[in-house]
């Protein structure tokens, strides 16, 4: 198969019928062992130093590992991007655009899909028959979401790396289903986590410093239950068809797409307080003015931008924002107490 990237979560079941194999380069990015050697090859070509670091890195993975063709998200992810499809295209890569509607109608985004189809070469006829082969997939991520929060038997960080490749399956999704699999028969077998830990909802594009977030919150025995973005990579709101799917899928669109989706498992997961990740430079931070007016909870807003690890100022703020959570529950535990007594 011939290796296609993407810049972010696009209808990759298009991309199999067309016999691609997807392969999403910030995954790619965040997953190397140097990652900032594909920043420094980006700013070595001129990209500026107040550019967003994921812009940066998936140029140089591109760079980097030679691949050819590239799918460039134009419209419902980063305005960035336009730019970023220019300049792979002067590096001679065969950069194509894709865009999401305006908003989530499906006859909209019936259209869209044929246009890509078209590109490569398919019909919607055959990537239909390739969301029916994902279908098991995408319901064990969205098993494994509902052992996080429901059952407390799976981490924040196992959470957020099964949902995020659900982007493009780890280039396999065989071997992802076979994978992901083996892990639930693994989770079944563990004992719950503690009760007392709070229960904390990620919102916002994956952290740059993901691997270390994750982990650090759960040494002050907090957890996140719920990675927005993540889990509608693994499609929660499957529809009756490709284009129906992809208009359910929350992140192109309206913030208030995404904050009625928030609202809905914030309540279901009884969650303590909210993390909610913005990237340097860019422009969805914006949108923490209405997420806080949005909701009722304590949120934390961390920046990233080309740090792979956490911080100290960021890690005190962590740390500040958990122990504030565990003494609201403790008082609110004791309130209780009092009104029973």
């Amino acid at each position: 198969m011939k290796k296609i990237g993407i810049t972010t979560t696009v209808p990759l079941e298009v991309l199999l019928a067309a016999d691609c194999q997807p392969v999403d380069l910030n995954n790619v990015f965040v997953g190397d062992s140097r990652p900032e050697r594909f920043i420094a090859i980006a700013e070595r070509d001129g990209f500026p130093l107040n550019c967003c670091s994921w812009i940066k890195g998936i140029y140089g993975v591109c760079l980097e590992t030679g691949i050819k063709d590239v799918i460039c998200v134009t419209g419902g992810d980063c305005s960035n991007t336009i730019m970023l499809m220019e300049v792979l295209r002067l590096r001679g890569l065969n950069a194509m655009p894709f865009a999401y509607p305006d908003r989530p109608d499906v006859d909209e985004m019936q259209h869209a899909l044929l246009t890509l189809a078209v590109v490569l070469g398919t019909t919607l006829e055959a990537a239909e028959k390739v969301r029916e082969q994902l279908r098991p997939c995408r319901k064990l991520a969205l098993k494994l979401d509902d052992l996080t929060w429901r059952e407390n038997l799976v981490s924040g960080w196992e959470n957020h790396l099964w949902l995020v490749s659900t982007s493009d399956f780890n280039g396999d999704f065989q071997k992802y289903e076979k994978e992901i699999g083996q892990l639930l028969d693994e989770v079944s077998q563990r004992r719950p986590r503690p009760d007392g830990e709070l229960r904390l909802a990620y919102i916002g594009v994956p952290a740059i410093y993901a691997h270390d977030l994750y982990r650090y919150v759960e040494r002050y025995d907090g957890r996140v239950v719920l990675n927005e973005i993540q889990r509608q990579f693994a499609m929660p709101e499957p529809g009756a068809s490709l284009a129906e799917q992809y208009a359910r899928y929350t992140y192109p669109y309206s913030i208030r797409e995404r904050i009625n989706d928030i609202k809905t498992e914030l309540e279901r997961r009884r969650i303590d307080g909210i993390i909610h990740y913005v990237q340097a430079f860019c422009h969805r931070g914006i949108g923490d003015i209405i997420f806080r007016d949005a909701f009722d909870l304590p949120i934390l807003t961390i920046e990233g931008n080309d740090d792979f690890f956490l911080n100290n100022h960021i890690r005190t703020r962590i740390e500040a924002f958990l122990d504030i959570l565990h003494r609201q529950r403790s008082d609110t535990t004791k309130t209780r107490s009092v009104k029973k007594s």
